[in-house]
């Protein structure tokens, strides 16, 4: 993968050829397996103009009496009713045994890539984000709004969160303009408003629940933010990781925690103040399993849902949290709060806050559902969740219900969910603005063993950029997303020299050196021989260490490590990537967290033996 050499200059410099640019862009966002015209039932007419007659209605809030029709013309519900006159010449879709519902809302995810895409074809016809890069998502709005986002899920998004210096949020690329002690807030909301947030989410995260520190925003930050926000016409959600931080948000006047929390269940102060403001809760029982040590195995293996999930989405569902003590097991806590904020009446919705770990796009929603009726909501209620119920909250007038007036985002499903809210997920068509969504399963490919990788060096760049995996190293930037990050790869000295710049323009900027591990770009390599990664680096600011693996879905895992002056050997354990190594398909190591100029001087890539300590590829090479 070499595009030039200077031998003269004792040294090799790299530049990324666009095929290996495009393979680091699409192992990092995922893309479907598959597509086309919907399947399932002949008679689903194509056109906007429609009736559903004989299937159970359930408007978002309650079940309508039996022998209701639902009358769509022009993609907005025209009638609903028993006495429903369908004109002649329009389609009837035949509901027996079946149940009509609004178009699922999923109240919490982070989207970009093919979220949306995945989201519809699982009956998710709106999604509301949490964090993305606000220029992303203000373009899927702009075409929301001229009628092209026909084939996707609608989506609402809160852009960058409110969170302080260093604090969540700040450890994935995106540029996030932190709230520090002399941030001007009302200028600060203002600036979201005209990226065109259509909420603020503040952050309440001091990562003691997960065994860590962080820094994180005070109460009156957070009071002068809500301030701002409402002065200006925007809710506030608060993301909290605790009991006493949501206690601090609902006393700052947020308008709904985006979270809650694993340590102790909401007690009755709490859950009263937050009944009195007119605070809803969305609970992510789905995310708060992955952490508190439970998988999603099941929904992913669930032969309703598998058919329409790719193969990253599978992945993502296998995935889950590094297991810490100090939350395992505690997912009792949040779903007891959930039963305490239901019974005083305090709104809940129905959100996964995928596509994290355990968590997948359209899919988790439907797991969310369950996990809602395990916590003590009716199955009715826990559609009202996934429906009228953020509809309400976020100000979505237009969505929610089966109502006179409103878009036909609909969802057919075989069965009853408001017996058993598993039949959401046998779905029989989905329409988003009274079209047909395009359903064609998407295979799951099975996966072909992995050749063995040994345990040892992997690369001492003493005559070049090789290493013992499926190839060299090669720079990788986020340039093919249309991001504007930087790398150059210099082999000099006997070391790789990896320097460059990260700049803003992509949701999760990245730029270094990645070198593939199996005989193929991204083709799994089995390094299970191994317990950890090792390398020793010299670096001018904090780098991150990145694995991919077809445990993890599309999105690596990173590590941060520290900047050091001198040559250091730092090593990684795989089971801090959450992975066992069996499966590993790239390294990349690369500049961040942090925006600017980098510099890391990069040596002795080992893999490190089960029973190894400082091993293979060492020799003196740290005087450097």
């Amino acid at each position: 993968m070499l595009n030039s050499t200077d031998r003269s200059l004792g040294k090799i410099v790299l530049a990324a050829l666009p095929a290996a640019a495009l393979v680091g862009f699409f192992a990092l966002l995922p893309t479907p397996e598959g597509g086309g015209a919907a399947s399932a039932d002949r008679e689903l007419p194509a056109g906007t103009s429609f009736a559903v007659a004989g299937a159970r209605v359930f408007d978002g809030e309650r079940m309508l009496p039996a022998g209701t029709t639902v009358l769509v013309v022009d993609g907005r519900i025209a009638a609903v009713g028993s006495d429903v006159v369908v004109p002649e010449g329009t389609p009837v879709v035949e509901g027996a045994g079946r149940t009509l519902l609004p178009g699922l809302i999923d109240a919490h995810v982070h989207a970009w890539g093919s979220a949306l895409e995945d989201a519809l074809r699982l009956g998710v016809t709106t999604e509301l984000d949490m964090f993305t890069d606000p220029a992303w998502a203000a373009e899927r709005r702009g075409e929301q709004a001229a009628g092209a986002a026909g084939g996707r899920a609608d989506l609402f998004s809160a852009g960058v969160l409110a969170t302080a210096p260093g604090g969540h949020g700040t450890q994935y690329g995106l540029e996030v303009p932190a709230i520090e002690a002399g941030t001007d807030l009302a200028a600060w909301v203002a600036a979201r408003r005209a990226e065109g947030s259509d909420w603020i989410k503040v952050v309440l995260e001091d990562g003691a629940t997960v065994g860590g520190t962080l820094p994180t925003l005070s109460r009156a930050q957070v009071a002068g933010i809500v301030e701002a926000a409402h002065a200006q016409g925007l809710a506030v959600v608060a993301h909290v990781g605790s009991h006493a931080s949501a206690g601090t948000a609902v006393a700052a006047g947020v308008d709904g925690l985006a979270h809650l929390f694993l340590d102790e269940p909401a007690d009755p102060e709490l859950v009263a103040a937050a009944r009195e403001a007119g605070v809803f809760v969305v609970p992510t029982l789905s995310v708060l399993a992955s952490v508190a040590g439970g998988d999603a195995a099941e929904l992913a293996g669930d032969e309703r849902v598998a058919p329409y999930l790719t193969a990253d989405q599978r992945a993502s569902l296998r995935r889950s949290f590094p297991r810490r003590e100090a939350t395992a097991g505690k997912l009792g806590n949040a779903a007891e709060s959930v039963r305490r904020f239901a019974a005083a009446g305090v709104p809940v919705l129905a959100g996964s806050d995928a596509p994290n770990p355990g968590t997948a796009h359209g899919a988790s929603l439907h797991g969310e559902l369950a996990l809602l009726v395990g916590a003590g909501l009716t199955p009715s209620a826990a559609l009202t969740a996934a429906t009228a119920a953020p509809a309400r909250a976020f100000g979505l007038d237009d969505r929610g219900r089966i109502a006179p007036g409103l878009r036909a985002d609909l969802v057919l499903v075989a069965g009853d969910p408001t017996e058993t809210v598993e039949a959401t997920r046998e779905l029989v068509a989905v329409w988003k603005g009274g079209r047909l969504a395009a359903r064609e399963p998407v295979g799951a490919a099975g996966a072909a063993a992995a050749p063995r990788v040994a345990a040892g060096p992997v690369s001492d760049f003493a005559d070049g950029p090789g290493s013992r995996f499926g190839g060299d190293w090669f720079p990788s930037t986020d340039e093919m997303r249309q991001g504007r990050s930087t790398v150059e790869l210099t082999v000099e000295d006997g070391g790789l020299t990896v320097a460059g710049e990260i700049r803003p323009g992509f949701p999760f900027p990245w730029a270094g050196a990645m070198v593939f591990a199996g005989p193929a770009p991204m083709a799994a390599a089995d390094a299970s021989a191994a317990r950890a990664i090792a390398l020793r680096a010299r670096a001018d600011h904090p780098f991150r260490l990145m694995v991919f693996s077809e445990d993890l879905g599309p999105v690596p895992v990173s590590v941060t490590l520290p900047a050091s002056g001198e040559w250091r050997r730092h090593e990684v354990p795989f089971a801090d990537f959450g992975i066992d190594g069996s499966r590993l398909q790239a390294v990349l190591v690369t500049g961040g967290p942090e925006q600017g100029p980098f510099e890391i001087r990069l040596d002795d890539v080992e893999l490190v033996p089960e029973d190894g300590g400082e091993g293979g590829g060492g020799g003196g090479r740290g005087r450097r």
